[in-house]
């Protein structure tokens, strides 16, 4: 008997400890932002940014030279082993579903291999690889190519020891009914505040396909909490100017973001979805705590059980490379063809001038000044979000204006070049029009919010 006690109480003490340590570990990386760029006297770091984020920036540093290159053969493999996928047969089951896709997804596959290597080797009609197209796409992978190589591998001190468990139950009353979603979905919202929004979708995805969230759930996170990042909005402010004036920059982002984030998840098209799980996977549910019961040691209970059923190293580097195959092969062909067929629509044809009409009458309807040359900026986010603080850029656009509309590229969250592709690859139940329709209620629920706090801070 007090040898079974004790075993119990050895087991209890080493799930602790697998539950405590990746955990703090999981904190530094997706959570708590320090001075690294005063740490590390390094140009191209940020002052400030989570463990996840600093390690994404040194491989871009450290990698500056070769991560075009790495970025060039990983889609023209993608293209060329999914066209040799059609005539052989492919055993392995992972590389199998990886590399024989849809005829459409292959043709997209092909498109990104021919725009990289016509962006990258100056080939072929400018309209393809000039500096507003191709290579705006080329100069975002390296971005992608770090983020997906650190958070394939470390996703896991988030999402499988505990901390979600946790973190979810200490504020899950609150969060469900405020949002609709589970309390750990303000872990996805942390890591791509402070990190990257791809991160979030990814996190996000992860819990989807493991049960912790509804199709409906993982839907409203991936829209309302996958922000853009911190770093990310300081070079959309830094580009209009406005980094004396950053906190109530990204203040009103924050408010705008929570509006949209209290209204979405109760309209069309989120609340379409359903409360079904992906492939009808176990429904994890966040247990309610009882009465009587106190909250910590309970989400601490959770915690530890969790824990107690984490996959060991090998399965984490095992599964980490496969994560890491899988977006590398899958979706960075995908956001250099659909990148750069935005940007050619956005820069060479008048298609966003034409749509953006009604919008003219929105902004002259909220007294924004320049509504004319302002309308299409508000739309074109949707292809890539730093397009619209480029337009607004010039000294012929009032200040107001370059403030609401950066505010707004960022609050738009929604761009098919990054977060947008990523959805897309991932197994979150969204669609394009999805996507489009999402993009344009976020725009049309955060633009009086802006405009009302952007006149009240110039009115100063």
């Amino acid at each position: 008997m007090e040898k079974h006690i004790m075993s119990t109480n050895e087991n209890q003490s080493k799930n602790l400890f697998k539950f405590l340590i990746p955990s703090l570990l999981g904190l530094l990386l997706f959570v708590i932002p320090l001075p690294y760029g005063n740490l590390f006297k390094l140009d191209g770091l940020s002052p400030i940014n989570i463990g996840i984020g600093f390690l994404a920036e040194l491989i871009k540093i450290i990698a500056a030279d070769y991560l075009i290159n790495i970025a060039l053969v990983v889609i023209l493999a993608s293209a060329i082993l999914s066209v040799i996928s059609k005539f052989i047969n492919i055993k392995n089951e992972f590389l199998n579903n990886i590399l024989n896709v849809s005829p459409l997804w292959l043709t997209f596959r092909l498109l990104g291999a021919l725009f990289i290597f016509m962006t990258v080797f100056k080939v072929g009609p400018e309209i393809i690889h000039s500096e507003l197209t191709g290579e705006v796409v080329l100069g975002l992978l390296p971005s992608l190519l770090a983020i997906f190589l650190v958070s394939g591998f470390l996703l896991p001190l988030v999402v499988d020891f505990g901390l979600m468990d946790l973190l979810g139950t200490l504020i899950s009353k609150y969060m469900y009914k405020l949002f609709k979603v589970p309390g750990r979905a303000a872990i996805d919202a942390i890591s791509s505040w402070l990190g990257d929004g791809t991160l979030g979708i990814m996190i996000t995805d992860t819990q989807y396909k493991q049960g912790f969230y509804t199709a409906k759930e993982a839907c409203i996170i991936s829209v309302c909490f996958s922000l853009v990042s911190l770093p990310f909005s300081t070079v959309i402010a830094d580009q209009l100017g406005f980094m004396t004036m950053f906190v109530p920059f990204y203040l009103t982002v924050c408010l705008a973001s929570l509006v949209c984030a209290l209204i979405m998840p109760r309209i069309y098209p989120l609340n379409k979805f359903k409360d079904s799980t992906y492939n009808n996977v176990e429904h994890l549910k966040e247990e309610l705590v009882p009465s009587g019961t106190n909250l910590f040691s309970f989400g601490l209970k959770k915690a530890i059980n969790r824990a107690s059923t984490a996959p060991s190293f090998k399965d984490i580097m095992i599964n980490g490379c496969k994560t890491v195959i899988d977006m590398y092969l899958a979706l960075l062909p995908l956001v250099m063809a659909w990148g750069t067929l935005a940007l050619i629509v956005a820069e060479f044809t008048p298609f966003f001038n034409i749509i953006s009409i009604p919008v003219v009458f929105i902004l002259k309807l909220l007294g924004i000044p320049n509504a004319t040359a302002a309308a299409p900026a508000v739309l074109v986010g949707f292809t890539d979000m730093f397009l619209p603080s480029i337009m607004v850029s010039g000294n012929e656009i009032s200040q107001i204006t370059q403030f609401i509309i950066g505010t707004l590229s960022i609050t738009q969250l929604i761009y098919l070049t990054e977060t947008g592709a990523v959805i897309l690859k991932s197994d979150i139940p969204l669609k394009l029009k999805d996507l489009f329709i999402l993009f344009i209620v976020r725009t049309l629920i955060s633009l009086p919010v802006i405009t009302i706090v952007a006149k009240l801070i110039f009115s100063l």
